[in-house]
């Protein structure tokens, strides 16, 4: 118990520390910062945003998802975490204050998400991180981290203190698509600058429109593989092709119209902009295509889940077309992986419910990991869905050699749950190289492996 009390403490003032030696050097270097928050697609939306930014300027983004009280002073400082290696934590300080000392060459600009796990968590960033530039990427009816919330509207009001600190010359920019989001523009004294998706083409109540949205393919061994997607964006009149490789899903069209809508703010040429995004990539775990066993597919969705984000991500699954065997004539399935989705509180049955529903609606298979995916199994089979076609788990590891048994020629399966579900090692055990796990899977670091 002392022990514990003592790692407590010395947190505490290593935070403390961090945070002081953090806000000195954002006052001595004066960078610009852009802010990202939400609570569907910030990571991605930061890793788009650097990708358009870093091609003019130099800049610094937060490592994987350091968003946190610890992870943005990080990101100032420049290092990574040293987990729980005390001589580690000692370099990062000494480093800090070596930044404070001595003038080295600093970011013009910092690409900081920003993340709201608890009430206050915002307020506390906020208290000493003033940006130039706001994003708000997606809410969802029923965000993650909302366990510690009385409800949605306290949530989003955490979140919207990111905006309130904004000054008249700063701008902020909305997701308009999302009613919660909207809600938010008289939260600031901003420029305020939106975006958002159409069937068809621009929208007036929009500054970038997205439309057109397809998947595009290669043919390879008499089989069309999915490369990515191609869409169209609307920007004061003027349309941009957007074509991107490897990623997939509409979510994936929200954070290029955020990093397009923050390169335009800062005087980024609109068509360069969307050539830079032309070679990003998704960080590990995020709707990322691989290949798989038996010439199958997986959608790596494994980073960790929501509500919306599981209903985006089966979007992907309905939108990849199922390959037909030539040599059997037999249709590939489509096989939903779904791990537990923590931190929803009271919204916990009737979510994972709704799970069972989407799965019902778009997979052949559904494999269900975790106590509280139990009523995703529940809900599937009081819809109808075929019984000895779901199969359910306590665990990761129970999942993984069942589900590489059950797959056949060309299956298409998403793999989707919170982190603590560690759904990357089902996605290891059926990925066709997974000698390339380090670099294509999430939660790869020592510190993951051990626990």
């Amino acid at each position: 118990m002392a022990e514990k009390m003592i790692k407590k403490i010395i947190k505490k003032i290593v935070i403390f520390v961090l945070r002081g030696e953090a806000k000195l050097i954002l006052r001595k270097y004066k960078p610009k910062i852009v802010g990202v928050t939400g609570t569907v697609g910030k990571t991605s939306a930061k890793d788009a945003i650097y990708a358009v930014l870093s091609r003019e300027f130099y800049t610094r983004k937060n490592e994987k998802s350091y968003n946190s009280e610890i992870g943005v002073p990080l990101t100032i400082i420049g290092a990574k975490s040293a987990w729980s290696s005390p001589i580690g934590w000692i370099l990062i300080l000494l480093k800090g204050l070596k930044l404070l000392i001595v003038r080295y060459d600093y970011p013009e600009l910092l690409v900081l998400e920003m993340g709201v796990d608890r009430p206050k968590d915002m307020g506390k960033l906020v208290s000493w991180i003033k940006p130039d530039v706001a994003v708000m990427t997606r809410m969802g009816e029923i965000p993650v981290h909302i366990e510690y919330f009385k409800n949605l509207d306290e949530l989003a009001k955490e979140k919207a203190k990111l905006l309130k600190v904004l000054n008249e010359e700063d701008y902020t920019v909305l997701n308009w698509d999302d009613p919660i989001i909207v809600g938010l523009k008289g939260k600031t004294k901003a420029n305020v600058y939106t975006y958002g998706f159409s069937e068809t083409g621009a929208r007036d109540d929009l500054d970038l429109t997205a439309s057109n949205y397809r998947l595009f393919y290669r043919e390879e061994d008499g089989r069309d593989i999915p490369e990515g997607i191609i869409f169209k964006v609307d920007y004061k009149g003027n349309i941009v092709p957007v074509r991107l490789y490897g990623v997939f899903g509409k979510q994936a069209v929200y954070n290029v119209l955020a990093a397009l809508s923050v390169g335009s703010i800062l005087g980024v040429n609109m068509v360069e902009a969307a050539e830079s995004l032309s070679v990003y990539k998704p960080p590990p775990g995020r709707v990322r295509l691989l290949e798989g066993i038996k010439r199958g597919f997986i959608i790596d969705d494994s980073y960790n889940s929501s509500p919306a984000a599981l209903e985006a991500a089966m979007e992907v699954l309905r939108d990849i077309p199922a390959s037909i065997n030539p040599e059997t004539g037999k249709t590939a399935r489509k096989i939903a992986v779904l791990g537990d989705m923590l931190e929803l509180g009271r919204y916990t049955i009737e979510e994972h419910k709704e799970a069972g529903r989407l799965a019902k609606e778009t997979a052949d298979l559904l494999f269900t990991v975790g106590p509280r995916s139990k009523f995703t199994a529940e809900e599937a089979r009081v819809l109808g869905f075929n019984t000895e076609n779901i199969f359910e788990f306590s665990s990761a590891d129970e999942a993984k050699g069942v589900l590489q048994n059950k797959m056949q020629e060309g299956d298409i399966v998403l793999i989707k749950g919170s982190q603590s579900m560690r759904m990357e090692k089902i996605v290891e055990e059926i990925m066709a190289h997974p000698e390339l796990k380090e670099e294509l899977l999430v939660r790869q670091e020592k510190e993951w492996q051990d626990r």
